[in-house]
């Protein structure tokens, strides 16, 4: 199991790394926005909260490339590889610009949620920013699970650090008015997501189709750039289920941000900073579960089940392990890491209550990512939708409302929901995993 760990841990620390740096994109957004005011980074937690549920669904249907392609790998049918990777290609381009377009023409929602009116207000232009850069960050999505699927993943990771320093560099510039530009405050943090996500997109697809690395698959597109019902059907049959995985997830926290900002948008402020500490350190719990899924999706192309349940075993230890690390974290440096976004001192104190909730879901939270990615990677996608749904929906979100409104728990309540919801996740979802890995190995 050692062994196994420690090669599903090589091949998931540059995906790791580059999960970090997406989210990092999104905190360095927080915290310049925040040092503003805290009514502009209440705007940008409600736009968060509209645009994730279908941003999210549309990085659930580029998981199916990694599946298939690494399945495909495993069998070293590297033909199959390069049609996989077009059809999913092609197939998230559609689904982003769906999502885009969608969103440019449901902008209004964000009138309609019964928020502070000035926080509407500024929030409507960076919606639309956002809307239209979900196609390049898709896109770009698609090709990093494509070289993540060939367990080259340094590629992807490289230029995901590379547009750290870029899009800081953009919005110091476009937020802050810096050398000439205009001070657009929110909006230029807007343009600088929109910006860096086109260029990372443009500079992967070249170094795809040019690199030497990958040259093989390329060099079959005639007989294997096609696209074909059937294989679309195959990656839909991944892509949907996990879409509706994580959408359920980023959909609960959505509407959790919602109902909190009826509380006021001090409160929405403090959940959003709560929320951006959580949401970094669940980058490395999802970085570690691609990693596990695409191992165990590799031995599945074999029917290796041996070596998929001593991967999952493993995985899942790691997890538990990460999530105990970040729990005893958050609680250690919940005073400081709120005044890392904004200054106001209502907003602080509320924030760094929030994080006691948000340390004790840590370890439920990195288990259910990790157990979901490794039944994603054996294509068990169908039962593990339901009891997400049940965990979420039936669970979390109810209870969270319950608590919020009914009891007068304000934004804690919200996080108490998250804890109930997670840890039945977690525990349905792993007992799943380990269930039909030894049923498959007798």
């Amino acid at each position: 199991m050692l062994l196994e760990s420690k090669k599903t841990l090589k091949l998931s620390f540059p995906i790791i790394l580059g999960e970090l740096a997406q989210i990092s994109l999104h905190i360095i957004d927080t915290a310049m926005i925040g040092s503003v005011n805290y009514k502009q980074l209440a705007a940008a937690a409600l736009v968060m909260s509209v645009i994730n549920i279908p941003f999210v669904f549309g990085i659930g249907i580029t998981f199916a490339v990694s599946q298939m392609v690494s399945m495909a790998h495993g069998r070293k049918d590297g033909q199959l590889v390069s049609h996989y990777f077009y059809n999913g290609f092609w197939l998230c381009a559609i689904a982003a610009l769906l999502i885009s377009v969608g969103l440019e023409l449901g902008k209004n929602i964000i009138f309609h949620l019964d928020q502070d009116p000035e926080v509407a207000k500024l929030a409507a232009p960076f919606l639309q920013l956002l809307g239209w850069s979900i196609i390049p960050m898709i896109l770009f999505m698609a090709l990093k699970q494509f070289t993540d699927g060939l367990e080259f993943t340094r590629t992807a990771m490289i230029l995901s650090l590379l547009s750290l320093p870029l899009n800081a560099f953009i919005n110091w510039i476009l937020i802050f008015g810096n050398l000439g530009a205009p001070r657009l405050e929110l909006i230029g943090a807007g343009w600088g997501t929109l910006i860096t996500r086109t260029l990372i997109f443009l500079v992967l697809g070249i170094i795809i189709l040019c690199h030497k690395t990958f040259r093989k698959y390329i060099a079959v597109r005639r007989n294997q750039w096609q696209i074909k019902g059937q294989t679309i059907k195959h990656l839909l049959h991944i892509g949907i289920p996990s879409s509706m995985q994580i959408g359920m997830e980023a959909g609960a926290f959505a509407i959790s941000g919602i109902l909190i900002g009826t509380i006021s948008s001090v409160a929405l402020a403090a959940h959003q900073i709560a929320l951006v500490c959580a949401s970094f350190t669940f980058m490395v719990s999802m970085g570690l579960a691609q990693g596990g899924s695409i191992r165990a999706s590799n031995a599945f192309g074999t029917k290796n089940w041996n070596k998929i349940r001593i991967i999952g075993k493993g995985t899942l230890l790691m997890a538990l392990a990460y999530g105990l690390c970040c729990a005893i974290s958050f609680v250690m440096f919940r005073n400081e890491l709120p005044l890392l976004f904004n200054k106001n001192k209502e907003v602080a104190e509320l924030a760094t209550y929030l994080l006691l909730f948000a340390a004790i879901f840590q370890i439920s939270d990195s288990t259910q990512a990790v157990s979901a990615g490794l039944l994603r990677g054996i294509k068990d996608v169908k039962v593990p939708t339901y009891l997400i749904a049940i965990a979420y929906w039936i669970v979390g979100i109810p209870v969270g409302y319950f608590m919020a409104v009914k009891m007068n728990f304000g934004a804690a309540g919200i996080w108490l929901g998250f804890i109930l919801g997670l840890t039945f996740s977690a525990c349905f979802l792993s007992y799943r995993f380990l269930k039909l890995t030894r049923k498959r190995k007798s």
